[in-house]
């Protein structure tokens, strides 16, 4: 579903931005700990929203590159503690993949946590790209060490797998990004998948309050809205899970998607 305006690849929209490194943006912008926002916006929203950052962001380039695929693993237990902690709004609530930069073959583990003020916390550690779909012993030492689990590391199992391309801007003087995923594809072990194909996911992550991106979004009528790839993306998949955190947006972007 379109509405007719003008779409820009992503690639075109970032192309006249400065450059920044990876070694640059992990030095100054990591953000392990940050206050997130997201928005599902139409593609035209893109062009107007890099063009409103571009006196103080720059976007991520590695070798040549601006538009990076990604692949995610997430792991969750036989009875879906993860998705069901964020389901029903558990203050102790938590993530477990591994992501694959696909352009690179680099691999990491991540463990994402709230934070005493609701913030994200996010560990992370390398992984071997050939392993990105199990935990081993050191990937399970590596979870324990982070997530006070009910049960052992060594019972989470793949549950999800989502695809994307994405471009990351960058503000390096107050520690700030912005990242938009395009072509989202959202995948079982099974085969069973959705797609949201016609919809920018905009992430803003600041060190504190709501920045610039958020309030070029707000005056473009766009608002944040409820969405975790891996919980939406289950919730697809799975109409009989409890989703009602994530009702509007599944309603929205998702009923006709499988």
């Amino acid at each position: 579903m379109t509405d007719g305006r003008p779409r820009t690849s992503p690639a075109t929209a970032v192309a006249e931005l400065q450059p920044v490194g990876l070694s640059t943006v992990l030095a100054e912008a990591d953000l392990q700990t940050r206050t997130e926002r997201k928005y599902l916006v139409p593609p035209w929203a893109l062009e107007a929203l890099v063009d409103g950052l571009r006196d103080d962001f720059q976007a991520l380039e590695m070798a040549g590159l601006r538009v990076f695929r990604y692949e995610s693993v997430y792991f969750d237990t036989p009875g879906l503690t993860s998705y069901r902690a964020a389901a029903h709004g558990r203050r102790r609530r938590f993530k477990v993949r591994t992501r694959t930069y696909l352009d690179s073959g680099l691999c990491v583990l991540e463990v994402k946590t709230r934070g005493g003020r609701d913030e994200t916390v996010k560990d992370r550690m390398p992984y071997h790209p050939d392993r990105r779909d199990r935990l081993d012993r050191a990937a399970t030492e590596f979870v324990l060490s982070r997530v006070p689990l009910v049960v052992g590391a060594d019972a989470l199992e793949p549950t999800l797998v989502t695809t994307y391309s994405r471009v990351t801007l960058v503000d390096l003087a107050v520690g700030a990004r912005v990242t938009c995923d395009v072509d989202l594809v959202l995948s079982e072990p099974t085969g069973e998948s959705a797609r949201l194909d016609d919809r920018v996911l905009v992430e803003t992550k600041s060190p504190g309050s709501a920045g610039p991106a958020d309030r070029i979004l707000w005056r473009l009528g766009l608002r944040p809205v409820a969405i975790s790839k891996y919980c939406v993306g289950l919730a697809a998949l799975r109409p009989g899970l409890p989703a009602n955190r994530w009702h509007r947006t599944l309603q929205r972007h998702f009923a006709d998607r499988l």
